[in-house]
């Protein structure tokens, strides 16, 4: 019997018992990818990470990134979690300006903030996002989702396919309380997809609308597909969102360089994530998503 030592991380935010959780596996040579996946569904979160020797001279360490039901090229909240965890670990120097992660989609840099001596918050770098299909009609989409028409018709914002390495159909919504109150009906959605010429695309749901709380959009996310019911803060669709917004004119080129994503309040989870970007006549030149991470537990499997 071999055991495997494990990180249990909430990112997204400083405070445990919020956020979005997360394994990490900092040891994980000598896993074979099957096994790295059953783990992925024993531990039952939204992803798992394993972080394995680098592969190539210009990263620090593999991270491979495991959702219950398969491996994924990228994600926000594994990246930002397994950066605190190596810092748990001692893998960074205090002080580290920058780590470099091997992650599916290649080579992503991570910029350090530290605060008395503690790494404080991270910024992922993302793809340029690449926009896709605009699927028309909203009203077998809002029926799959549970929501009324008018919920998404009256943002004037389109349902759209983006992707910053792993693909999510965006759908605006009026309010809030539309974002709250959808519930994505899986075999309806599918029939949507079908008819629209579409994969099974994860869904993230948002709403601008703004109460006071400092939040830029509010939102949700649902991927089945992946075996994911909801997901409590989902650092990947984070930069393709901002860059919805900025490439459909929803916020000015100074809101897109600060932004932040509340997502998981339904979850009873909140998560803050924040977006940065950079843009010149909304051609999108720098996308980056950043957080906070707590870790909340140690433990080790044996198998």
């Amino acid at each position: 019997m071999r055991t495997y030592r494990y990180l249990h991380l909430d990112v997204f935010t400083d405070r445990p018992l919020q956020g979005n959780q997360l394994a990490v596996f900092p040891n994980a040579a000598n896993l074979e990818p099957v096994l790295m996946q059953s783990i992925a569904l024993e531990m039952a979160f939204s992803e798992t990470t394993f972080v394995l020797p680098p592969e190539t001279s210009d990263t620090h360490a593999r991270v491979r990134i495991f959702t219950p039901r398969d491996e994924i090229p990228m994600a926000g909240h594994p990246t930002i979690g397994t950066t605190f965890a190596l810092a748990h670990e001692g893998t960074l120097a205090p002080e580290q300006k920058s780590i470099t992660l091997g992650l599916g989609i290649g080579p992503t840099l991570v910029r350090l903030e530290w605060k008395a001596g503690r790494l404080h918050f991270a910024w992922m770098t993302q793809p340029i996002p690449e926009f896709g299909a605009i699927p028309a009609n909203t009203g077998d989409l809002a029926g799959a989702l549970g929501v009324k028409e008018a919920d998404i018709r009256d943002t004037g914002l389109p349902v759209q396919v983006a992707s910053s390495g792993v693909p999510f159909l965006y759908v605006p919504m009026s309010s809030r309380d539309a974002v709250n109150r959808a519930e994505l009906e899986r075999g309806a959605f599918v029939r949507f997809c079908r008819a629209a010429g579409l994969q099974e695309f994860p869904v993230f749901l948002f709403s601008l609308e703004s109460t006071g709380d400092g939040a830029t959009v509010f939102s949700r996310m649902f991927a089945p597909g992946f075996g994911v019911t909801e997901d409590a803060g989902t650092g990947g669709a984070s930069g393709p969102l901002g860059g919805y917004l900025v490439h459909h004119g929803a916020v000015s080129t100074e809101q897109a360089a600060r932004m932040v994503s509340l997502q998981g309040v339904k979850m009873g989870r909140p998560s803050e994530i924040h977006i940065s970007i950079a843009a010149r006549d909304r051609q999108i030149t720098d996308v980056r998503v950043g957080g906070q991470a707590v870790l909340v537990a140690e433990g080790t499997l044996s198998l």
